[in-house]
């Protein structure tokens, strides 16, 4: 049998040695060559007296195994409307039996982990009869499925609490927390921690040592530690309080909680061979659903095509960024500097007065102070990387830049100055970005001298966590300024979308539909609570209000202000605009002053601002929290819509990793396209005309969706 995933070599003892190496990936991943061959392996081992036992160990020096290939879940079981449940089943339940083959095959298996194990790694891991692990924090042991809306399908609910007792297992299977190696050893999920270069040796000193091929949860007098079993006064207050905590955290919008929670309860009191069964009954369900397939793909095979840059021009050379300029340096200034100096470019942060400059390079000391606290970062790294930021207020320190990046004030004027003045040091080949949030680039670029190498590159805030970049073309931005700005968020390890020139772009322009319809709703009398709850159970990241206030009410007044100048007759006026107008008036500019549509007392938790009641009374009638949620989500994949017929972004799997991963739309949906598509459009567009007929032309549907509905499309197929 050709190997293309695990390689076999037997010793002089009669010990296997199985070396994960997955042909064609730079990570192992489960994938059916995987799966084949593992079991072929399995048998030779089983049916030759010669061999006492196995090691499975990792030929790749950059992980162990880190779970199955989604792709292939995707590919052949998420989301398929075309096989029945029983046949979905049959192909769930394979890494379920084949993990228990090699657990109850009468031979001793011990792994030995020189990295990353997660999900189906971490799964084979815990069949196995003895685990090492290598001597590295870094290493993370997890079970991560949840995050993609699917459960462990391969042992991983029964086997976890079953090592660690189900109290202390919960928390990992319903967030997908990781653990090192230390900590996976005092929960009693490993067994032993070594050198990195002695793991393997040491997987074999135990079966040479007799190590038996028996689990625990296969012997007779078995118990669960901490508890098990429906009456036991020690686990039961486990279960009654679980599903609450559960609720309240995930608001009912993530089905695989539920399952996990059903899964090990149901599972915990059964013999293994039924465990997993019921295990994999769940995971079926799961991958029938809508939920796991929208997420897999948005979350994890579009974005990994995003960080692989599917959008970069293929016949420009690779450029990476040596030495940047960063022009401003407050908050998203002194970030970009930050993420760009932890990707080891030199800095040259700018701004008009000393004291900002180091300021904006202090924000970088106190992340690494933070790093060199908790173990993250050395104090040779954290220096290293201070050493690359350089402040200064002298633009002749931009000389030798091959990019630029500005960050000052949202004013044409301010930009066109310090353009003009960065362009009288920068070499002609430098590339030019603007992180500008809403300014359209085309008309920034006019103040430079290379219309073509000018480029937008907007980050969100705060820019050392948030994943995503912007990359807006101008009407004459060239594939090399493209292929640049790509590069470079590659570099400092974000995720790139590309969109057209637009007022306010893709994410700013969607984004700030959520706010504008929430205000709309508080100038109709709709409760202030209600609306914000509604946002937040819908899954956004956090409330309309609270975000329009983490913004600036300023802000959003100016940007309004601007684009009302901006659009003359065309500006389409909306309640909302009135709302954001009274507050400003008032001088209630948000977080920043500690007054907007919340009150943030000093000493207590912050509160919606009471005195709205004064300015916008609640109506007799309030709507219904569904209907609120309606169009709180509707309004915003409108808009998404829109920004797709108009060509602003021009792919949905762009327009939905822009809309999770930019501005915290409900990731359970796999963006706003993703739900489009799950609702159905003809039921979409009847909800959006009814709405339409209400509360105006916002919920108007484009004419792209009325023809998609003529013929029969979908965005995804």
């Amino acid at each position: 049998m050709t190997q293309k995933a695990i390689k076999i070599d037997i010793d002089k003892d009669g010990i296997a040695l199985l070396s994960i190496d997955v042909e064609g990936q730079s990570m192992n991943v489960i994938n059916q060559a995987f799966i084949s061959e593992l079991e072929a392996h399995i048998k030779t081992i089983i049916g030759d007296d010669k061999i006492k036992g196995a090691v499975i160990c990792s030929a790749k020096e950059n992980g162990f195994l880190a779970g199955a290939d989604l792709n292939m879940v995707l590919g052949n079981l998420a989301g398929r409307k075309d096989a029945t449940p029983d046949e979905v089943f049959e192909a769930s339940f394979t890494l379920n039996r084949l993990f228990r083959l090699l657990e109850t095959c009468g031979k001793p298996f011990a792994i030995a982990i020189n990295g990353l194990t997660l999900g189906g790694g971490f799964e084979l891991a815990m069949s196995c009869h003895y685990r090492v692990v290598a001597d590295n924090d870094n290493i993370k042991l997890g079970l991560p499925e949840v995050q993609i809306g699917l459960i462990p399908g391969a042992g991983g609910t029964q086997r976890l609490p079953r090592l660690m007792g189900i109290q202390l297992a919960l928390p990992y299977l319903l967030q997908g927390k990781n653990m090192t190696p230390k900590q996976a050893l005092s929960n009693n999920v490993i067994h032993e921690i070594a050198p990195a270069d002695e793991v393997v040796e040491k997987a074999k000193a135990w079966i040479l040592a007799g190590g038996k091929a028996e689990q625990p949860w296969d012997q007779k007098r078995f118990k669960i530690p901490g508890g098990q079993g429906v009456y036991d006064p020690n686990i039961v207050q486990t279960f009654m309080g679980a599903p609450a905590m559960t609720q309240k955290e995930t608001k009912n919008n993530y089905p695989a909680t539920v399952a996990i929670l059903s899964a090990v309860y149901e599972g915990h009191q059964l013999p293994m061979d039924k465990a997993i069964e019921v295990e994999s009954q769940y995971f079926t369900q799961q991958l029938m659903g809508d939920v796991a397939p929208n997420m897999i793909r948005t979350l994890f095979v579009n974005k990994n095509k995003a960080d692989k840059l599917i959008r970069r021009p293929k016949d420009v050379p690779e450029a990476k960024t040596k030495k940047l300029g960063m022009l401003g340096a407050g908050l998203m200034g002194a970030g970009i500097a930050y993420v760009s100096a932890k990707a080891g470019i030199e800095v040259i942060l700018l701004d008009r007065e000393m004291k900002f400059a180091e300021k904006g390079k202090a924000y970088s000391q106190g992340i690494v102070e933070k790093g060199i606290k908790y173990g993250k970062v050395t104090q040779e790294e954290a220096d290293q990387l201070m050493s690359l930021i350089k402040p200064t207020t002298d633009y002749a320190d931009l000389e030798g830049c091959d990019l630029i990046i500005e960050a000052v004030l949202e004013d044409p004027k301010v930009k066109a100055d310090v353009t003009k003045k960065a362009e009288e040091v920068i070499p002609e080949s430098c590339i030019y970005g603007s992180n500008t949030s809403t300014l359209p680039i085309s008309i920034l670029a006019k103040s430079s001298r290379n219309e073509d190498k000018f480029i937008g590159i907007h980050f969100f805030s705060p820019v050392d966590k948030m994943p995503l970049v912007e990359i807006i073309l101008g009407k004459k931005t060239s594939e090399l300024a493209l292929a640049k700005a790509l590069d470079y968020a590659r570099q400092i390890r974000k995720t790139p979308i590309v969109v057209n020139d637009s007022r306010g772009f893709y994410t700013s322009r969607c984004f700030m539909t959520y706010p504008l319809e929430a205000s709309n709703m508080l100038s109709e009398g709709i409760s202030p609570v209600l609306i914000e709850n509604s946002g937040v159970y819908a899954g956004m990241a956090v409330g309309p209000f609270a975000v329009n206030d983490e913004v600036g009410i300023d802000l959003s007044h100016h940007i309004s202000e601007a684009t009302k100048a901006a659009l003359g007759d065309k500006y389409h006026a909306e309640a909302s605009h009135e709302v954001i107008a009274k507050l400003y008036d008032l001088g209630r500019y948000g977080k920043k002053n500690s007054k907007g549509f919340y009150e943030y007392p000093e000493n207590d938790k912050k509160h919606i601002w009471k005195g709205l009641a004064d300015y916008y009374p609640l109506a007799d009638e309030q709507p219904s929290q569904e209907d609120v949620t309606r169009r709180l989500i509707y309004r915003q994949a409108l808009e998404v819509v829109r920004c797709l017929e108009e060509n602003v972004v021009t792919e949905p799997e762009d327009a939905d990793i822009g809309a999770i991963f930019g501005w915290g739309f409900a990731p359970w949906t796999g963006g706003p396209i993703s739900m489009i598509d799950t609702i159905g459009i003809d039921k979409f567009i009847s909800e959006c005309d009814e709405l339409s007929k209400k509360h105006g032309d916002v919920f108007k549907v484009p004419e792209m969706l009325r023809k998609m509905q003529k013929d029969g499309q979908r965005f995804y197929s």
